[in-house]
């Protein structure tokens, strides 16, 4: 079985592949019947990875608090993304990654707060959190996909 930090990569691979191969333009645009963009999705995985793997473990987040504003759970599209913030975000998706697996290698991680999602699961340690990370962001790569057609 592949660990899960394996298969965070591989998905923000994909999510990679959507942030060069798509304009800023297509990036920002809200198609009718959804809430958000691609960009939003894309910048949203990396804010709940940070909040369920190191905030629910008492430990500083590698991004900043603007950013959890713009893109925690609950926010919608508010405003269109500079090409700075898109390379920003881009950059996240692996330096987020890689620290995070640093950080698990190193054992770091010695409390966590339980956490029941959206979805119901309770998460009861940071395993917990890097399991279901990778179940919210395929979920997230689903609304990628459909807003790619709508675009």
């Amino acid at each position: 079985m592949q660990d899960p930090i394996t298969i965070t990569r591989v998905n923000r691979k994909l999510l990679e592949k959507i942030l060069d191969n798509h304009s800023l333009e297509q990036l920002n645009k809200v198609p009718e019947g959804f809430k958000n963009n691609l960009i939003w999705n894309i910048a949203h995985v990396v804010v709940t990875q940070q909040l369920l793997v190191y905030k629910m473990s008492g430990l500083p987040m590698m991004i900043d608090d603007e950013l959890v504003g713009l893109y925690k759970k609950g926010t919608k599209t508010e405003k269109l993304a500079t090409a700075e913030e898109v390379s920003i975000i881009k950059e996240l998706l692996f330096t987020t990654l890689d620290q995070t697996e640093k950080d698990v290698n190193n054992k770091i991680f010695k409390t966590f707060n339980d956490y029941e999602t959206s979805t119901g699961f309770v998460l009861k340690s940071v395993q917990d959190a890097l399991n279901f990370n990778n179940f919210h962001e395929g979920i997230h790569l689903g609304y990628i996909l459909a807003l790619k057609k709508s675009i």
